[in-house]
């Protein structure tokens, strides 16, 4: 079966509107799972496909749902969630069925030439100078330490945790994160470590306490130094852990280690080459670099470098994630012999998920600072977003292990 099923409601004329009738045609190129759509006028409309797959309800509360998102593709389509313009009882159904159906809506998912150039030049003007690096940063860190406090575990840690049974705690997964990462790059007591992107401080807690390392941290966000400052004097370190506000470009000395965790992401693909060549310049030789770092698959990699995504748009100014080849390009020109890899996309979409639960359940307490609901709606949105990348395979996470000739 596909096309609408006319048993829900009964049988009737096609909407008189031309957005809505553009509506129950995009539905219908639906091939696997189905749809339950529903029009302002409160008519439902059920599309099924041939094949199985997600169940997914969307109510269209206002009409320019729709022209946003054929013309804006998945980016309006997102844009149009975050202004309430459609609803659903499970976004993250909602996208599981499109990715199910991405050969029937893969044009319309990208949005016309026109919006993707804007999204590009948008894009392209918040690029990540040291200057605009530190504005980039605050845009999405300094939301405050009391906002990430409310739903990220206690270790504060924000980014991919790693799961060895699915029904482990999210801060038990994420302390086997850190550890196995410091474990890979062979990290020994008196070492020097360099932390490239320390968030609130958790890797270079670990690195000093369990490992014995002398670590410089680094963070361009004031509310994460602030933090990661206060948590390392509680924990005894201050002697062996130094909090910087600084950038990566402007370290000097050298160290035995590097870690850095899903900072590369922040890096923007102009910059990349500066990054690994400061990884080469601040590593002695015969030192190891381990980096966990987000990719996307690399036939989505040439569409998605010349535009910009909704994450790029909303979330992370100036992020651009690397395809598998091309970071290996870039790791190869800088000189560094590829030692290990250790891919774990699915922990990634598991810690998403319970993100987004928690964030739900703490937003009681978010609200009362001065969030509003598109406030909300985007948040949702995004780690919803991100997620159903992670679980349909277009995005993965990985640690990689360098190591300086």
């Amino acid at each position: 079966m596909h096309g609408t099923d006319t048993t829900l409601p009964a049988t009737r004329a096609l909407p008189r509107d031309r957005r809505f009738r553009l509506a129950l045609k995009l539905a219908g190129l639906i091939r696997a799972g189905h749809l339950m759509l529903t029009l302002p006028d409160g008519s439902m409309h059920r599309f099924g496909g041939h094949h199985d797959g997600p169940e997914a309800q969307v109510t269209l509360l206002r009409p320019r749902a729709i022209r946003r998102f054929a013309l804006g593709g998945s980016l309006g389509w997102a844009e149009a969630y975050l202004d309430g313009d459609w609803s659903s009882p499970d976004i993250r159904a909602v996208m599981a069925l499109a990715t199910a159906n991405e050969a029937e809506w893969d044009e319309v998912l990208r949005g016309s030439m026109l919006v993707r150039t804007l999204s590009r030049i948008f894009h392209a003007v918040r690029p990540n100078t040291r200057r605009g690096a530190k504005r980039n940063i605050a845009a999405h860190y300094d939301l405050g330490n009391a906002f990430y406090g409310t739903w990220l575990d206690r270790t504060m840690t924000y980014s991919a945790a790693e799961f060895a049974a699915p029904d482990e705690a999210l801060e038990e997964a994420q302390a086997r994160k850190v550890r196995n990462l410091l474990t890979a790059i062979d990290l020994r007591p008196g070492q020097r470590l360099l932390e490239i992107g320390c968030g609130w401080g958790y890797l270079a807690e670990i690195a000093a306490r369990e490992y014995g390392a002398s670590v410089v941290a680094l963070t361009l966000s004031r509310e994460q130094h602030a933090h990661a400052v206060t948590r390392i004097a509680a924990a005894g370190l201050s002697d062996r852990v130094e909090i910087r506000l600084q950038d990566y470009r402007d370290v000097p000395e050298r160290f035995d280690r590097i870690a850095s965790v899903e900072m590369f992401e922040a890096v923007g693909e102009a910059y990349w080459p500066a990054f690994f060549t400061t990884l080469r310049e601040r590593l002695a030789p015969g030192g190891q670099a381990g980096l966990q770092i987000i990719t996307i698959a690399d036939r989505f990699f040439p569409v998605y470098r010349s535009s910009a995504d909704f994450v790029q748009r909303y979330v992370f100014p100036g992020g651009m994630l690397p395809s598998p080849t091309r970071l290996r390009e870039e790791v190869a020109r800088a000189g560094f012999t590829w030692q290990s890899e250790t891919w774990f996309g699915p922990s990634y979409a598991e810690t998403l998920r319970l993100w987004n639960e928690r964030f739900q359940e703490a937003w009681p307490q978010i609200s009362p600072r001065g969030y509003d609901d598109r406030f909300k709606r985007l948040w949702e949105y995004y780690l919803a977003y991100c997620e159903t990348g992670f679980r349909a395979g277009w995005t993965d996470v990985g640690r990689i292990v360098l190591t300086r000739p």
